[in-house]
């Protein structure tokens, strides 16, 4: 698996000039993969940068050793999430620019073992790190309806939840991702949908199962924690949810919309600086790469 952990890596343009305008040579890849935009970052900013990568899939940290073996020690590839930050990556502090591409990478999708797939038979795993935590099937097991309809509505935004949530549970114990495909296919009604009928359950298991929300927010507070004066983070979001949380983090990191006293400042100072108040969209971008249609980029400065 490791030698096809491979993909295009989405708005690389975009990353790389905003990761590299301001200068500076410490950079941080919280979501390292396959390594696309970690090698082209190190290309543009100079043989005296370094760059820390993050991963907690082993096969993305293999690939990505192999692909950055020619930059040497100008590299440190660590293993674990992106949310912990803060401990991984402390004794490389302050960095000058951090890039976050959240989700599910093509590799993971593309190898059916892996459990993402809901196009090509494999076991219901879902993990981003296949040695730890529970896999989809084993969360499944334990959930009761309430608390599936919930986790669909919420991480899925599934209109049609409930009786979903029904059909899933009364085909239980669920081992394989077609078979689970199927079945909500055929409980959900949709017919001549655009998507296939179980994309939004799957992204709402996959998002539990891997808790990416919370390890979203806390991220989002480390990377800016770990910013250097004028350096930037970059983060790239594939669906609503996430883009929505990360718009509503920067907006309060940069003031934008809180409460201001009588000279007209914001009682909260700001911490950032928006360099783009609406998102790079992958669709508009790069129509080319399959991947980036659903891509936003959002990119803030931090301040003093």
């Amino acid at each position: 698996m490791t030698a096809a952990f491979h993909h295009i890596p989405v708005l690389l343009d975009s990353v790389i000039g905003a990761l590299s305008e301001a200068g500076g040579s410490r950079f941080l890849d919280g979501t390292l993969g396959g390594a696309g935009h970690a090698s082209a970052l190190l290309r543009a900013t100079g043989p005296d940068s370094i760059l820390i990568g993050i991963d907690r899939d082993p096969s993305a940290r293999a690939a990505a050793a192999l692909r950055l073996a020619e930059f040497g020690d100008r590299v440190f590839i660590r293993a674990g999430r992106y949310a912990d930050m803060s401990t991984l990556a402390a004794d490389h502090a302050p960095f000058d620019g951090i890039l976050l591409d959240i989700g599910v990478s093509s590799p993971q999708l593309d190898h059916p073992e892996r459990g993402f797939s809901l196009r090509s038979d494999g076991p219901l795993d879902m993990r981003m790190d296949p040695t730890t935590g529970e896999s989809a099937a084993e969360l499944l097991d334990q959930l009761d309806e309430d608390a599936l309809t919930t986790i669909l509505r919420d991480y899925g935004e599934e209109p049609r939840a409930k009786r979903i949530a029904r059909a899933i549970l009364a085909g239980r114990p669920w081992q394989g991702t077609l078979a689970l495909a199927d079945a909500v296919a055929k409980a959900s009604g949709y017919r001549n949908s655009r998507t296939h009928p179980a994309t939004r359950t799957f992204q709402a298991l996959r998002i539990a199962v891997n808790d990416e929300l919370r390890q979203l927010e806390r991220g989002l507070d480390a990377a800016i924690a770990l910013l250097a004066p004028r350096g930037r983070l970059a983060v790239i979001s594939f669906h609503s949810l996430e883009d929505r949380l990360v718009k509503q983090r920067f907006r309060t990191l940069a003031a934008v919309g809180t409460p201001r006293d009588e000279y007209g400042h914001p009682r909260i100072p700001a911490q950032v600086r928006l360099i783009t108040r609406k998102p790079i969209r992958g669709a508009k971008q790069e129509p080319h790469n399959p991947r980036s249609r659903s891509a936003s980029l959002r990119i803030v400065e931090r301040l003093g």
